[in-house]
């Protein structure tokens, strides 16, 4: 109810991210490899014991989850997967982190968006990070790092001498873990590095968080579209909140 479109920005940073990437539509291929790759994991008759190590599930009951089931329900829309492309291919993001890959299917997107990239992507789950490396080999996506553990112990591992031009978090909604994570990965920013949080308002407790984050000392420009928070750390830009339709 709070958010603008473009017309209503005046940061000209962020109207162009608006125009020339996140409101730009005509990518029918980008399309078609969202699809095909979901599809895939639509028509898989493999169940698995998932181990969560986040806030749970708001669907599943159990830890005996079918593939089919996880990609409908929990995984990441045709429209955010599509802004993750977008996003990428515009702002030429090289390296990549994401934090939760589940099935891969953001990470497949993140991908696509640039085949030059390097990802590394972590997941508490065995058993949901190995469904996503056979997509990963199966639709020949390269330079995907995957790797399976406890975030607080993998984290501080691959943040180690690393800067990172996206990093994604995905992986635990609650509020003290995506504190905790957002601290650790802001050793690995450097000035034009984007951080998204995803589900920022999927509880009030991650709305808190995101409020925290957004507010940050180095934070410059947030965006909430209300699934994403997206921040900036740009010292060239003057503070400044967005809320805004993609």
């Amino acid at each position: 109810m709070k958010s603008t479109n473009a017309h209503g920005v005046h940061s000209p940073f962020v109207y162009d991210l608006l125009t020339k990437c996140l409101y730009v539509k005509r990518e029918e291929k980008y399309r078609r490899f969202v699809v095909n790759y979901k599809r895939c994991l639509f028509n898989s008759k493999e169940t698995i014991f998932v181990k969560d190590f986040g806030a749970g599930s708001k669907v599943f009951s159990g830890s005996q989850r079918e593939v089919a089931k996880i990609a409908k329900v929990a995984s990441i829309s045709n429209k955010n997967a599509l802004n993750l492309i977008r996003l990428i291919s515009y702002l030429k993001l090289e390296t990549i982190l994401e934090l939760g890959t589940s099935l891969g299917v953001a990470t497949a997107a993140m991908r696509y968006g640039n085949p030059t990239s390097k990802i590394t992507t972590l997941e508490g789950c065995d058993a949901t990070i190995e469904v996503a490396r056979k997509q990963f080999s199966y639709f020949k996506l390269k330079n995907i790092e995957a790797i399976s553990g406890e975030f607080m112990k993998t984290l501080p591992f691959v943040l180690e001498n690393t800067k990172y031009d996206l990093i994604y978090f995905d992986g635990n909604h609650s509020k003290n873990a995506t504190l905790t994570y957002f601290k650790m990965a802001l050793e690995a920013k450097h000035n034009t590095s984007v951080f998204i949080f995803d589900d920022i308002h999927w509880s009030r407790e991650m709305t808190e968080a995101w409020d925290e984050i957004r507010t940050h000392k180095d934070v410059t420009v947030s965006i909430d579209s209300f699934q994403w928070g997206m921040v900036f750390f740009r010292k060239e830009q003057r503070k400044e909140h967005f809320t805004i339709r993609i």
